[in-house]
């Protein structure tokens, strides 16, 4: 048979081929941006996720190029505080990221979260692709007609813009300063609750 000495060859770099695919989808991600309120602790619920490669704080849905915290504070800016999440579709999909967003906030309250006041606090879904968009509005449908809250949901749904990151102190803020009374009293009840509905989700 011509060749039959390159078989094995060939069947050792076809192997090598699959692997490199496998590794490469294995890598491939995905972006969302949400805003639910206070970032510290939607930063913190969704790095706790199977799937969720990456979780950002930072500002976006406004007008300022480059805000401040203090800036984005001052309600003038049009800027939500969010989240960039970056995931592997492969390992979480984007209905189970809707769902731990619709769960661990109230998206019936217009810019606010508890005592979080301001357009900085609203709730959003800054989607990236037509297929999230398509989901998330189909969602909130879905949770509307459903009556799952008794008033009506107030979820901003837009194309993301501009996505400015927080500043430094903000990044893993609860893991870094745990034993704040915010954190303490507003950030971990808030996170032994996302646990234990979201147990089999968690990083272990």
């Amino acid at each position: 048979m011509l060749f039959h000495h390159l078989i094995p060859k060939m069947k050792i770099v076809g192997f090598i081929i699959l692997i490199m695919i496998a590794t490469q989808k294995e890598n491939e991600t995905m972006e969302v941006v949400f805003g639910s309120g206070c970032f510290w602790c939607t930063e913190a619920i969704f790095k706790q996720l199977k799937g969720v490669v990456d979780v950002s704080p930072g500002y976006s849905g406004g007008t300022l190029k480059n805000p401040s915290y203090e800036e984005v504070c001052s309600g003038k800016t049009g800027h939500a505080e969010v989240v960039r999440i970056r995931y592997n579709p492969d390992k979480i999909d984007f209905e189970k990221l809707l769902e731990v967003f619709f769960l661990t906030h109230d998206p019936t309250t217009s810019n606010r979260q508890g005592a979080d006041i301001g357009t900085q606090y609203r709730s959003v879904v800054f989607y990236t692709t037509p297929d999230q968009e398509k989901i998330t509005r189909e969602i909130i449908t879905r949770l509307s007609e459903s009556k799952v809250y008794q008033r009506p949901i107030v979820t901003e749904v837009s194309r993301l813009g501009e996505f400015y990151e927080a500043e430094n102190y903000h990044q893993n803020y609860f893991e870094r300063n745990k034993n704040t009374s915010y954190c303490q009293y507003v950030i971990q009840p808030k996170m032994d609750k996302f646990k234990k509905v979201f147990d089999e989700f968690l990083k272990k």
